[in-house]
């Protein structure tokens, strides 16, 4: 079979082909970017093997192109890589691999392309395209990875046990892929995953992380997320999760199951939203109810403050997942601590005092926050989930109203703490902070408009409420 490479690659490929064959290391392309062709999607990694020094291939194909690339060479592994007109091309020596038991850094050696492929994860990421001149496009697949391909299922090469326990990322990456790609894991395969579980401790949490978050980014995280529930890898890289299964009942009344909850609330988003941090917000929204979980005879089933506490837990779970602390975590926090709010807002007659709270605390983040909560709508009740998303549409309209005419969202203060402190010819104190916090009170509540004139005035009256002095040319205004 003759692989159908684009035109606009093929000078590229037949140039790299040509160059290997002068320098007697005959090349071939291999992997994803053979996975991808054949499956249609987009790509723009090209990874090629040659039988020889890779970094030399590489450094020879470079001086050949215009304008010339640069070259990184990491000599550890005998690879290089460049880039070239929006491509990033990795060269390689066909290369056999074993494996110590308590890691997955690999002995590497000399090999045939044979076992280039025999090392490689999946059946799908075995083949290989011939760049030779003679036999340049002919496909190679010792595996039946284009069968595979066509049934859309994810194989081991060599026996999975082996594949997983020499290099136990590669679960992560069999979930990882199938969620991507929408294929099924073969049932020996899947089986090895949670046989070998355990294996996946000898993994840097920094490359599960990337794995994880690969599987959020996908178009249906929820396939990913429930392999690794069936798998059991999830109380391994995630428990809290784990924790949000099932369903308890008593005196007959029962709570919904919060895990799969969850992943549709995930899913839900995932069609609107490609941000990975409204992801992750969606997936840890409601990561303390179980922790907050209580019986009320009277109201059943509640989970009082499982906001507060899960917004205080996204920073153990950021830390211990090696994830940003940064800005990026903040949000994460933000949204689950703001989650019920605007929930709140559609169950009753919405005053102008509590949408001016809700633009003012949500700020620039208000439109994620909304989309969060219209996402976390999972009544199997279709009337249901159209009401209460007609109840945001009115929301939506009441914020949209009150800010053209408040103007509260990322709302900075008419009078500064500079200001107050020169009236009042004050160092930073206690009192400051209490005007300060009067007048942001004020024009919450409506009792003033958000302006600076009627503000400054309020100032001034709370300033000899507090007994302040006024300096004497401040009521110049």
């Amino acid at each position: 079979m003759i692989f159908p490479i684009d035109k606009d690659e093929q000078i590229l490929l037949r140039m790299i082909g040509g160059t290997a064959e002068d320098m007697g290391t005959p090349a071939y392309m291999v992997g994803g970017y053979v996975r991808d062709k054949l499956l249609g999607r987009d790509t723009k990694d090209l990874d090629i093997v040659c039988l020889g020094s890779g970094i030399a291939l590489a450094e020879r194909v470079a001086e050949a192109l215009s304008p010339k690339p640069n070259v990184t060479v990491f000599r550890r592994f005998g690879t290089a890589m460049f880039r070239h007109k929006g491509r990033e091309l990795e060269f390689v020596g066909a290369r056999r691999e074993s494996y110590s038991k308590d890691s997955r850094k690999p002995a590497v050696e000399e090999g045939t392309l044979e076992d280039d492929q025999f090392r490689r994860d999946f059946t799908i990421n075995a083949l290989a395209i011939s760049l030779s001149p003679t036999h340049f496009g002919e496909i190679l697949d010792p595996f039946d990875g284009i069968v595979h391909l066509s049934e859309k299922v994810l194989k081991t090469p060599l026996d999975p046990g082996k594949t997983f326990s020499d290099d136990p990322l590669r679960m992560m990456r069999a979930i990882r892929f199938a969620t991507q790609l929408g294929f099924t894991i073969e049932p020996e395969t899947l089986e090895a995953i949670g046989r070998y579980r355990e294996r996946i401790r000898i993994v840097s949490q920094e490359r599960i992380t990337t794995e994880l978050n690969k599987i959020l980014e996908a178009p249906v995280p929820s396939i990913g997320l429930k392999l690794l529930m069936d798998t059991d890898l999830l109380s391994l890289i995630l428990p809290e999760l784990v924790d949000l299964k099932g369903v308890e009942f008593k005196e007959g009344i029962g709570h919904k199951d919060n895990f799969y909850h969850t992943l549709q609330v995930v899913d839900n988003l995932s069609r609107h939203s490609n941000d990975l941090w409204l992801r992750w917000s969606a997936l840890l929204h409601d990561i303390a109810k179980p922790a907050t979980k209580r019986f009320e005879p009277e109201t059943g089933w509640t989970f009082h403050g499982h906001d507060a506490l899960g917004a205080n837990m996204v920073v153990k779970i950021f830390r211990r997942m090696r994830l940003p602390l940064d800005h990026k975590m903040k949000f994460v926090q933000k949204m689950v601590r703001m989650h019920l709010r605007p929930i709140s807002l559609t169950q009753e007659d919405i005053t102008d005092s509590a949408v001016r709270r809700l633009l003012f605390d949500a700020g620039e983040d208000l439109d994620d926050l909304l989309s969060l909560c219209e996402a976390d709508i999972t009544s199997k009740n279709p009337k249901k989930v159209t009401r209460y998303l007609e109840n945001y549409v009115h929301l939506r309209k009441k914020l949209e109203e009150v800010e053209e005419s408040d103007r509260l969202r990322n709302w900075q203060p008419p009078i500064s703490g500079e200001m107050i402190m020169e009236t009042f010819q004050l160092g930073p104190c206690r009192e400051v902070g209490l005007i300060k916090t009067r007048i942001r009170e004020a024009i919450l509540d409506g009792e003033i408009p958000n302006q600076f004139e009627s503000a400054y005035s309020l100032m001034l009256e709370e300033g000899r409420t507090l007994g302040l002095e006024i300096k004497p040319s401040s009521t110049d205004i």
